[in-house]
């Protein structure tokens, strides 16, 4: 699966104030870091960025790329700021949360056009969020029918259907699998993406957290997503994307398959993720404790 490297987020107090230190090195490192683990693209998460979008945009990116060779996925609602970046870009950048509002329409879409980029396109519009497997893939074929209309084909579109976290609503998490596996008929051409944390976010807690997003990618994985936003500096996610745990991944197939498993015969760490996928599977009700039940 492509990952796209999360690291490089202004809500972080390091990369924030390494920003507006004008400081290089913090981001420079963790660019390299993120290179070095296994990234595809990396993630520029900027945020709002309403002081001197521009000229702050252009300096974290060219940070970066002086850093490492990866391309960029630019992520903000800021026309000047995304510009910016796009305008210096080496490498075919992908373009972060668009959508179908008209908002989304006549300032992020024209960029991704004009700068001939990819863009990830969230499954929501100006009269909400699809919810169910069927809304989410009809709002998909919508948003690639809308980008092509606007000459960016289909192969340069990245659909996120909106993950809602499983303590939040567990029940989004069979829906979401329903989603992926119908896709790849419905637009062959067009790929699906996601922010892997967002399963583990809101509240679980953080010792599981690694757990829960790594379970959630085999799973994905299995039923043939195309991409995650993650955490690449989890060294444990890397070896299953380069298939360097293959037991571990066949067991937790079997479990996806409700197979009956020897509990007894499995290490600690196995039982925690057979017990995870059972809670992904909606075999379990969310709870923080749940490897403890």
């Amino acid at each position: 699966m492509i990952l796209v490297g999360e690291g490089i987020h202004m809500i972080s107090k390091k990369i924030g104030g390494a920003v507006d230190r004008r400081d290089p090195e913090p981001i420079r490192e963790l660019a390299r870091l993120q290179a070095e683990a296994g990234a595809d693209y990396l993630d520029l998460n900027l945020g709002p960025l309403t002081k001197k979008p521009g000229e702050t945009a252009r300096w974290i990116a060219n940070t970066v790329q002086e850093a490492v060779d990866l391309p960029l996925c630019i992520d903000t609602l800021n026309p000047v700021a995304l510009e910016a970046v796009l305008e210096v870009c080496k490498k075919t950048p992908m373009i972060n949360s668009a959508n179908g509002t008209q908002r989304s329409k006549e300032t992020i879409l024209p960029l991704a056009r004009k700068f001939s980029a990819d863009v990830i396109m969230m499954t929501i519009n100006d009269e909400g969020m699809a919810i169910d497997p069927d809304e989410r893939l009809e709002m998909a074929m919508e948003l690639v029918e809308e980008a092509n209309s606007m000459d960016i084909p289909s192969d340069k579109v990245w659909v996120d259907a909106v993950l809602m976290p499983a303590c939040v609503n567990q029940e989004d998490i069979l829906r979401y699998f329903e989603f992926v596996k119908m896709f790849p008929e419905a637009l062959p051409e067009a790929k699906t993406i996601t922010g892997l944390s967002n399963i583990s976010s809101c509240g679980t807690p953080t010792d599981v957290r690694g757990l829960l997003n790594r379970t959630f990618f085999v799973m994905l994985n299995r039923y043939g997503h195309s991409a995650v936003i993650a955490d690449v500096l989890d060294k444990e996610l890397i070896q299953l994307n380069q298939g360097g745990l293959p037991d571990l991944e066949t067991l937790i197939h079997r479990a996806m398959d409700q197979e009956t498993i020897d509990m007894g015969s499995l290490s600690e760490t196995e039982i925690n993720y057979v017990k995870t996928v059972n809670l992904l599977m909606g075999n379990q009700l969310y709870s923080h404790s749940w490897l403890e039940e």
